[in-house]
């Protein structure tokens, strides 16, 4: 059966990103410059403007700042994921990503969380997490 979610439009930007991902890893734009970490991918630096960016390999461990429960699937390829769980996780290393908070255990403000990996299709594999 075919993925029925939406997926990811992989663009010169944001290919290390998912390049990593199918590898297992996770990776966040880096600059060079003054060393700050973010995500998402921006051609110059959100602290100081340059353009001098490369990609690091992070831990894939953080803490989960905010959840919500999908009781409603806006896209039909979520009916038969209902409820769905997105969240807000906060990176060891700094930066905040929106995901996918999986497995069966009740989420808790500041848990600890680990980044996992869901190969979706041959190209795109979404990095999600799990509570530790």
């Amino acid at each position: 059966m075919a993925y029925a979610k939406p997926l990811p439009k992989i663009d010169t930007l944001n290919r290390p990103f998912w390049e990593a991902a199918r590898q297992g890893r996770l990776v966040v734009q880096h600059c060079t410059g003054c060393g700050d970490r973010h995500f998402p991918p921006g051609p110059v630096c959100p602290v100081c403007l340059s353009d001098a960016q490369d990609w690091v390999e992070v831990s894939g461990r953080g803490t989960l700042e905010g959840w919500v429960d999908f009781h409603r699937a806006y896209w039909d390829g979520f009916k038969d994921a209902l409820p769905y769980r997105c969240c807000l996780v906060r990176l060891e290393e700094g930066p905040v990503l929106v995901s996918n908070l999986v497995g069966d255990a009740e989420p808790r403000f500041r848990a600890k969380v680990h980044a996992v990996f869901d190969a979706v299709t041959d190209e795109v594999t979404l990095p999600k997490f799990a509570m530790e």
